[in-house]
């Protein structure tokens, strides 16, 4: 490890990133904390002159226990998730996703007598007096977990298929049935007096793999852009805002005034953006439409709480993904981000979706941070290099690597990031600087 620090130091890197999971921190009782391990990895990040980016991971990492780099939540919290299932969300088949707690319950007190929220809360308490020596100085910034792979969204589909090569269809489903999800539901429909819409989710909504075009939902003049379409999507949408509201203002508050910087992350869901209802990116909870921006509303949130936005598709190019699913555009979604984060002022720290170290991923990503840096006002811009392995320091992908920071660099700063998350090293980066001149690079 301290070879890896040395080595990533030397070539002009920034920091490193860490996720510090819920799930081995508190993992042997409720209010019990261990952070051992993560101590001394920031001392060393400290001696070898690194900064730090810590990542409140309140989520579930990989797919299951033969999963490598598998760290589910705390014990305690599944066995209070076996004893009320609804503590998980729901797809209209029943399934239950273990990834993150459903946010319909986050102000209950369902967690041992406490909320998700007040639980999320004292995990950061207590990360900010156990780390109280390095704030602002060694960690620099916070990145709040507020989803599924920290991601802002819901568990549209399991976060590991979103990485394989037929994702590209996956339409997802809306997670909206466990009970405390469907009785805001209810409540809200009951509200406008239309008792008959708070029963569940969209009607036609299709099967996940199904071509939005065959679906009465999605379909390009289909019922999402209908009196209950727009009722069940700004409800669904909204919820998420407010989860992310209150993860925001808790960040705030308990990191005010230590120096370091609140960031949050938004998914890369681009592979039905060319249709007119994108399909996938509703059901992740972005209400997002070819008539309707869905990333203004989560710019301006995070711009409120001066927030930096990251997101992932960097790497990706139009070109390719048209090659599997011509509705695919990573390019045009991306550049909508942008744009929300330049019209909200807030920094944007962007990452690569897929680990690879080729030419055209590399020259993708140099391009793809144009879209953020260039003009006369320029907020800080961050790249994240997600992530890094042992391959990273073969001779050929390490020299590719070290140019890409220097092109990214030009005159800025640039930041990694390592992943130690089920054992894997992972590497991101930042370019960019502030206004007054202070690096940026996390993640």
């Amino acid at each position: 490890m301290g070879a890896s620090f040395m080595a990533l130091a030397a070539a002009g890197v920034e920091g490193v990133a860490v996720e510090f999971w819920w799930g081995v921190v508190e993992r042997d009782g409720p209010g019990v904390y261990d952070w051992d391990g993560y101590v001394d990895l920031v001392r060393l990040a400290r001696r070898h002159g690194l900064k730090v980016r810590a990542v409140m991971a309140f989520h579930q990492c990989g797919s299951s226990s033969s999963n490598p780099g598998w760290i589910p939540l705390p014990r305690w919290v599944l066995e209070e998730m076996d004893e009320e299932p609804d503590l998980a969300y729901s797809d209209r088949f029943g399934r239950r996703s273990h990834e993150y707690i459903s946010l319909g319950c986050d102000v209950l007190p369902v967690l041992k007598g406490r909320s998700p929220i007040q639980v999320y809360s004292d995990f950061m308490r207590n990360f900010r007096y156990s780390f109280r020596e390095f704030l602002g100085l060694v960690i620099t910034e916070i990145q709040v977990g507020m989803g599924p792979a920290g991601e802002l969204r819901y568990p549209s589909c399991p976060t590991e298929k979103l990485t394989w090569p037929w994702r590209v269809r996956e339409l997802g489903e809306f997670q909206c049935y466990d009970k405390f999800m469907l009785a805001s539901l209810n409540a809200c429909a009951k509200h406008i007096g239309m008792s008959e819409w708070g029963s569940g989710g969209p009607l036609g909504a299709g099967s996940l793999m199904q071509n939005p075009e065959e679906t009465s939902f999605f379909k390009s003049d289909g019922s999402w852009n209908t009196p209950y379409g727009r009722f069940f999507l700004e409800w669904y949408s909204g919820l998420l805002l407010h989860h992310g509201e209150r993860l925001c203002m808790a960040a705030e508050s308990i990191f005010w005034n230590t120096g370091v910087r609140i960031s949050g992350k938004v998914a890369g869901i681009h592979w039905h953006y060319g249709t007119n209802s994108h399909p996938s990116e509703l059901t992740a909870g972005y209400y997002n439409t070819f008539i309707r921006d869905g990333y203004l509303p989560i710019a301006r949130l995070f711009a409120r709480y001066k927030m930096t936005l990251c997101c992932t598709c960097f790497d990706m190019q139009d070109a390719d993904e048209e090659k599997i699913n011509p509705s695919s555009s990573p390019e045009k979604f991306l550049r909508q981000l942008a744009f929300a984060a330049r019209m909200c002022n807030i920094p944007l720290a962007g990452e690569n979706f897929v680990t690879k170290l080729d030419d055209a991923s590399l020259t993708q990503v140099v391009k793809s941070s144009k879209l953020y840096s260039s003009g006369v006002y320029e907020p800080s811009l961050s790249f994240n290099y997600v992530r890094m392995n042992r391959d990273l320091f073969d001779s050929h992908n390490w020299t590719r690597f070290t140019r890409l920071v220097k092109q990214l660099s030009h005159s800025r700063n640039f930041q990694a990031k390592l992943d130690f998350g089920g054992g894997e090293f992972s590497c991101s980066s930042t370019l960019a600087a502030e206004e007054v001149g202070a690096a940026f690079a996390y993640h």
